[in-house]
């Protein structure tokens, strides 16, 4: 601060270009970040960003019924659901972790466009 209580501008605009660079990195590694979510005991898994883009869906063999088609994919269809959700939580858990303590940084408040 100078003298009189006047908060330093150009030290104030140095930090908010840290914290933009810093958020900027953040996100760029949750979005280069895999999560796995999964459902129906393993038998459904689903890959996505820590950004929350799905990148990958897996389903076991076993998980599909021959004799029964209709039901089959009413059972995938769930489990794909599931699996997925299950990624996302992760991906926001990490994105929690990961620009929480940036968030902090800006005062402690929720930014716009950010999941807290």
């Amino acid at each position: 601060m100078i003298p009189g209580g006047q908060p330093n501008m150009q030290q104030l605009l140095q930090q908010a270009q840290k914290m933009q660079q810093d958020l900027a990195a953040a996100q760029q590694e949750l979005a280069e970040t895999p999560v796995e979510g999964s459902a129906g005991g393993g038998l459904v898994k689903a890959t996505v960003t820590g950004s929350g883009e799905l990148q990958g869906l897996v389903i076991d063999p076993k998980a599909v019924d021959a004799d029964s088609p209709e039901e089959t994919a009413e059972t995938l269809a769930d489990l794909v659901l599931a699996a997925v959700r299950d990624a996302n939580a992760s991906a926001q858990q990490l994105q929690q972790q990961k620009l929480g303590p940036l968030a902090q940084g800006l005062g402690g408040g929720g930014i716009p466009g950010l999941p807290f």
